[in-house]
């Protein structure tokens, strides 16, 4: 709950800590509006800011939705998720991408403000990184060098790895491969990127819709070379579905000599303790066999209209919930155990 005792509606979501005024910002996909019967997909991406990490107080939208235009890749029928803004060094700007899934294909939505709190203006709707389908996403800027990253799945069979151009608003054409030839429920999303000692990281999710599923960690050096597979970082979790969740930011906290909590959607709590999501992944695998994905193709994007298609039987995503827990490492490979209850003051 938020400070006013409403539930905090920001999934597919990330934290980030501002040095300056000590404040932490969590922001996401307001879904409270996608309710059973509307044809709301999200209601634009809503903030809340914390001094103190338990707290959280309702700051409104970053980004509002377009209620008028039902073209608008921010209409809220449209399909917009997993919204992420970097701050450019070079130009000042803060830069959100969102993702977008229509009913003939997936891309970008990028915009851009001089505040992170917005206002924020569309500069490149539409947006295939070198013609490639682009479904769950991370963003990262270098710290040594200010080259920006993007990891995006290319639906449903393999991870791409693209550099970002100078303001961060598209790409190069320096990019490369992972994970390639998995198709659901193994094609792995919802890459989730951080750095710890030198080493890069990324979490990623098997494809299984809102239904959880097993984490895969991996660990690389070369943002275009090879990464190592460390294999499950919920190792306790007999489930196998990472505590019936999807691990979506990692927040290093700032004042502690080691503390990183992997934060997480939990889409559907409904089906917390049930065998649900196994028999999922079976439905999913006999639907995708087969799978090859979509040719490259840089012709325009067509937004389709989705203001007549309503939600209805799962999505249910108003009543989803959060998972936080803190990381610990244990030979270089980092490790999510189950905490019912934890508090920062339990770290050094």
């Amino acid at each position: 709950m938020d400070t006013n005792g409403n539930p905090i509606q920001a999934h597919g979501f990330s934290v980030i800590f501002d040095e300056k005024t000590h404040t932490y910002y969590w922001y996401g996909e307001d879904k409270g509006r996608t309710t059973q019967g509307s044809n709301v997909w999200t209601y634009g991406v809503r903030c809340y800011s914390s001094k103190d990490f338990y707290n959280w107080e309702d700051r409104g939208h970053l980004i509002m939705p377009d209620t008028v235009n039902v073209l608008s890749p921010i209409h809220y029928s449209q399909g917009l998720d997993r919204p992420h803004i970097i701050h450019n060094p070079k130009t000042g700007k803060y830069v959100c991408w969102i993702k977008n899934l229509s009913d003939e294909t997936q891309f970008f939505t990028i915009l851009q403000s001089d505040h992170f709190m917005g206002p924020y203006t569309i500069v490149n709707p539409g947006f295939r990184p070198n013609g490639y389908e682009a479904g769950d996403f991370d963003l990262y800027v270098d710290e040594q060098t200010g080259k920006g990253y993007v990891w995006f799945e290319r639906p449903h069979w393999e991870m791409i790895c693209c550099e970002l151009n100078d303001d961060f608003t598209g790409v190069t054409d320096k990019l490369s491969h992972h994970y390639t030839g998995k198709i659901p429920p193994a094609t792995r999303e919802a890459p989730t990127h951080f750095v710890h000692s030198g080493k890069h990281y990324i979490f990623s999710s098997g494809t299984s819709g809102y239904y959880p599923n097993e984490s895969l960690v991996s660990v690389f050096t070369d943002y275009h070379g090879k990464y190592k597979d460390l294999g499950n970082p919920h190792p306790s979790d007999t489930s196998h579905t990472s505590f019936y969740s999807q691990i979506t930011d990692v927040i290093k906290i700032p004042g502690k000599k080691n503390l990183y909590v992997a934060v997480a959607d939990r889409w559907m709590p409904q089906i917390v303790g049930t065998d649900e999501p196994r028999q999922e992944w079976q439905r999913i695998s006999d639907r995708f066999r087969g799978h090859q994905p979509r040719a490259v193709s840089n012709d325009p994007v067509v937004i389709m209209d989705r203001s007549q298609q309503v939600r209805n039987g799962w999505d249910v995503t108003y009543n989803a919930r959060y998972v936080w827990l803190p990381v610990t490492f244990e030979n270089g490979k980092p490790i999510i155990e189950w905490k019912d209850e934890w508090k920062l003051e339990d770290y050094e």
